[in-house]
């Protein structure tokens, strides 16, 4: 134990989970990684091997590091440094116990995998994974670099490798490298392509798995479960890669897929990460702020991409939920034409995906435009709702000297007076101070306010007979039965278009949301799970609901299902449309004829297009 600690470099051990500075002779610092702070107060010195933190005073030496940050036993600590100087241990038996050896174990066999899956995409077999592979602008190098590799479409090829290797099934269960079921214990990966997922380190400690085969049934990604050593909360993609990066440059790129990741870093863009299977949230952004080293008065720059269909913008919704935790600078960065970084670099090449990194916007006019995109601001009730939304926005900047500057903004891009978007936002700020005076009193009052719940009667579930049973809601929700119910009647196009129709009620629009989330598993096997899951738990019932209710048709032939299906979806589609040419129509009228002869120009194409499409539309 005392040989391991002396032999092993405090410095480099911490500095691969967290960005150290010189801070004086002899003495390293940075964010601490143990509590959350924005001025650095964590100090490292590697002569005497310790580490102390002056805010939340925990200190200790190498092996407590570990076993603090990554919940290890002590001898796990011991048994993992020692692996990383290549020191054998001696054990007091003569055989390293099985609890010391677990993790050891567990990153040996996920190690072991990935050089399987890795020997596998040079096979044959391994043909759709090549493939797709170069279809995306990836060579051999390429997947090389990043591990890419293939599980073949084999229940136990990987099993009976490692089987041979000496792991026990249990092992393999323990690392989610198998599943147990009816057929016993079975590869968890089947004919798909695989990412190791790496932590810090660079140990491979789970996978993701991507579906190609058209006879596979499950989700289009596949990552490993939780398991001992992989915490998907806690791990970004490629961030062992970019680390180093994104330490020098005090800037990292937060994309939403591992191929995006690939095609970031190939050109030319080595900050690149991304989450493993789950919302970008408090821990990733822990990590991020260590290794950025995201003190406050630091030019550190996050930078995120979000893709533009609705699960995109809804990931949107959620990091800039979370922008505050930041005290780098926070932008969006959107590609041309809505795609993502690797359609982009393999439409238009590695300039392209340079360029929209390069042109980004800060996170708050991004999501200042959106507010305002979701708003017709040529009437007067768009624009008061517009700034009703924006305004809070602005209010919750907390430079106080960028404040006034988007607020200017906001009046200019609503074409609003100034005095009435400052008093909107000064009403904003004073709600949120009102909000924080609140929280005290609601704290104190959750107790009582939960008894009283207790003993009121229990509302009765969401349900359609409680909606109401005007025309506009009527046509939404037997539309919806449809979608649900008989998709592959519908059909995936115009299932697509229904999703970007305005819906009148709000608690059918947020079915509509779940299926606009779920289009890539359409009809699918666990359709209705999915669905399910993606509404909030009272809109559960719904779901159910529109799935079994019986469908409004008067025979039950296919063949006519299939024309009443497509034609109430159509119609919902329809309704949409008008909407949309009723909108031209009145900005037509207020368009001053020659003096703005372009936009009269630019809204009748537009009006023949709305019409061209409802014209196709009766012909579904």
């Amino acid at each position: 134990m005392d040989e391991v600690r002396s032999r092993t470099d405090i410095a480099a051990v911490i500095g691969d989970q967290v960005a150290l500075k010189p801070a004086g002779v002899g003495s390293l610092k940075g964010l601490c990684p143990f509590h959350d702070e924005r001025s650095p107060s964590f100090t490292v010195r590697p002569a005497v091997g310790r580490y102390h933190c002056f805010g939340c005073g925990v200190d200790g030496d190498v092996i407590s590091f570990l076993m603090e940050l990554d919940h290890l036993s002590f001898a796990d600590a011991v048994e993992s440094l020692a692996a990383r100087i290549n020191f054998t241990l001696t054990y007091e038996d003569g055989q390293p116990q099985q609890d010391v050896a677990n993790r050891v174990r567990l990153l040996e066999a996920n190690r072991l995998a990935a050089e399987f899956f890795v020997g596998e995409l040079a096979t044959a077999a391994a043909a759709p994974g090549q493939q797709f592979l170069t279809e995306r602008g990836f060579d051999q190098a390429a997947a090389a670099h990043f591990g890419v590799g293939w599980a073949p479409k084999s229940w136990d090829a990987l099993l009976k490798h490692l089987r041979g290797k000496g792991f026990s099934d249990t092992e393999l269960s323990t690392a989610g490298l198998v599943s147990s079921g009816d057929r016993g214990v079975y590869d968890r990966f089947r004919g798909r392509l695989v990412w190791p997922i790496r932590d810090l380190t660079g140990a491979t400690v789970g996978f993701g798995a991507r579906r190609l085969l058209e006879d596979d049934q499950g989700p289009k990604y596949l990552n490993t479960p939780e398991t001992p050593i992989y915490h998907k909360s806690q791990v970004l993609y490629g961030l062992d890669l970019a680390k180093r990066e994104i330490a020098r440059g005090g800037r990292v790129v937060v994309v939403e897929g591992y191929t995006d990741v690939m095609a970031c870093h190939l050109a030319g863009v080595p900050t690149a990460v991304a989450t493993c299977g789950t919302a970008f949230g408090v821990e990733h952004i822990k990590v991020i702020r260590r290794i950025l080293g995201d003190a406050a008065g630091s030019n550190g720059e996050v930078i995120f991409t979000f893709d533009p269909d609705a699960a995109g913008q809804k990931a949107a919704v959620r990091a800039f939920a979370e922008e505050q935790r930041f005290s780098a600078r926070t932008f969006v960065a959107v590609g041309a034409d809505g795609l993502d970084p690797n359609d982009l670099r393999v439409q238009r090449g590695d300039q392209a995906v340079l360029a929209m990194i390069e042109t980004k916007r800060p996170m708050f006019e991004y999501m200042i435009r959106r507010v305002l995109d979701a708003h017709d601001l040529d009437s007067v009730e768009g624009r008061a709702g517009a700034l009703r939304e924006a305004a809070p926005i602005v209010a919750d900047i907390r430079d106080s000297t960028v404040r006034p500057g988007y607020t200017r903004e906001l009046a200019r891009w609503l074409g609003m007076d100034l005095a009435e978007v400052e008093r909107a936002v000064k009403r904003g700020h004073a709600g949120e101070r009102r909000d924080a005076d609140r929280r005290g009193a609601d704290s104190r009052e959750a107790t009582r306010r939960d008894a009283e719940a207790a003993q009121q009667p229990t509302r009765p579930p969401a349900s359609l007979r409680s909606l109401p049973d005007d025309p506009a809601t009527r046509l939404e929700r037997e539309a919806l039965m449809m979608i649900v119910q008989v998709p592959h009647l519908v059909g995936g196009d115009l299932i697509r278009r229904s999703t970007e129709a305005g819906f009148h009620n709000a608690t059918l629009a947020m079915v509509r949301d779940a299926v606009t989330s779920q289009l890539g598993a359409l009809g699918g096997a666990g359709w209705l799970e999915r669905l399910t899951a993606e509404v909030p738990e009272p809109i559960a019932p719904i779901v159910q609901e529109l799935a079994f209710l019986p469908l409004p048709v008067r025979t039950a032939g296919e063949e006519q299902l299939a024309r009443t299906a497509k034609a109430t979806v159509a119609s919902l589609v329809d309704r949409h449309l008008l909407r949309q040419k009723a909108d031209l129509v009145r900005q037509l009228q207020r368009t001053e004829g020659a003096a703005d002869a372009e936009r009269f120009r630019a809204l009748r194409q537009q009006l023949v297009v709305v019409e061209a499409d409802r014209r196709t539309l009766r012909a579904v």
